[in-house]
């Protein structure tokens, strides 16, 4: 194993994830787009052996502040996979993506220790776009919300007999998103749970029509989101394990505005063809809804995770 004292003590990386939102209706595991709201994560290599970690923000006096937290397993995960120990390590996360709402938290912590990882191994071990989601998605067990954290824009994840594949495309200028973020969670294994094991064949059909009709509505043609956004795979089965969720997407469909539930829910994800559409849409839910709901009237992010290093001077 390749010894950590290569990487000199107070090597640090500054790392940016974004926010996810997968599915978009009927891309089930396939589709995911970043969304303007980040996590910020340093790290710091220390002397002494073993993991620190102060959260910031979201998750504050909630997760794990050692060697368990999900950040310095994937940042273990990566240098494991290249056959180095991983050095001792201060972490610094400042969240903002909200925890088990749908928007990617896990798989943005996941993305924040792979990157962070390659930041520090820099000059030591090069990694290639298909080897960073690949070893996101060891992690994540799928790849559609790490494949838009690594990479931003619109994404079409895959798994093929090579392992994770994506396809990142450039979303249209006018498109942007509104979500709703309610106060309770919802754990995306009991969301999985709800889901049947086979559904009937018209339903497959339906849902491929609108799969590839939701493509071309964002990337070319907004004005089509609404019938790009129709479902029939996965949200009927989750609603009564949602009922406000559901409610208010019912709600906001029937007012025009592509309404969907945001990954494994419960937030509302609406995607919008007009920047004004997001205010039209926290309008309607302020009126119509008894339930609080946070609205977060965002920008589709194309940039995806980015890291910079900052090397001890003169340890080159």
């Amino acid at each position: 194993m390749m010894n950590s004292r290569e990487i000199p003590a107070g090597t640090s990386v500054q790392v940016k994830v974004p926010a996810t939102t997968a599915n978009l209706g009927p891309g089930f595991d396939t589709l995911g787009l970043a969304l303007s709201l980040y996590d910020e994560l340093t790290v710091t290599v220390r002397q002494a052996a073993g993991v620190t970690v102060k959260v910031f923000g979201v998750g504050e006096g909630e997760v794990a502040t050692d060697e368990s937290n999900l950040v310095a397993r994937s940042i273990r995960h990566v240098f494991d996979s290249v056959g180095m120990e991983m050095p001792g390590l201060e972490i610094e996360a400042r969240n903002s993506i909200p925890h088990s709402r749908g928007l990617g938290s896990s798989g943005a912590a996941i993305v924040s220790g792979v990157m962070a990882a390659k930041g520090l191994l820099e000059g030591l071990v090069e990694f290639s776009s298909d080897r960073l989601l690949e070893l996101a998605t060891d992690m994540e067990g799928h790849p559609d919300n790490v494949a838009p954290a690594l990479f931003g824009g619109l994404t079409i994840a895959w798994v093929g007999d090579a392992g994770p594949k994506f396809k990142k495309l450039i979303a249209h200028r006018g498109v942007s998103a509104a979500v709703f973020v309610p106060e309770a969670a919802m754990s995306t294994a009991l969301a999985r749970s709800l889901q049947p094991s086979s559904v009937p064949h018209e339903d497959a059909i339906f849902n491929v029509s609108r799969s590839a009709l939701l493509i071309a509505a964002l990337v070319q043609s907004p004005e089509l989101l609404l019938d790009a956004t129709e479902d029939r795979l996965h949200q009927s089965y989750r609603a009564s394990a949602m009922k406000e969720t559901d409610a208010v997407i019912h709600m906001l469909r029937k007012n025009g505005l592509a309404a969907v539930v945001s990954g494994a829910g419960p937030s509302v994800l609406v995607l919008c063809s007009d920047p004004s559409q997001r205010l039209v849409a926290a309008e309607l839910v302020e009126k119509n809804s008894s339930a609080h709901w946070t609205p977060l009237l965002l920008a589709v992010d194309f940039k995806g995770a980015t890291v910079v290093v900052h090397p001890v001077e003169g340890s080159d």
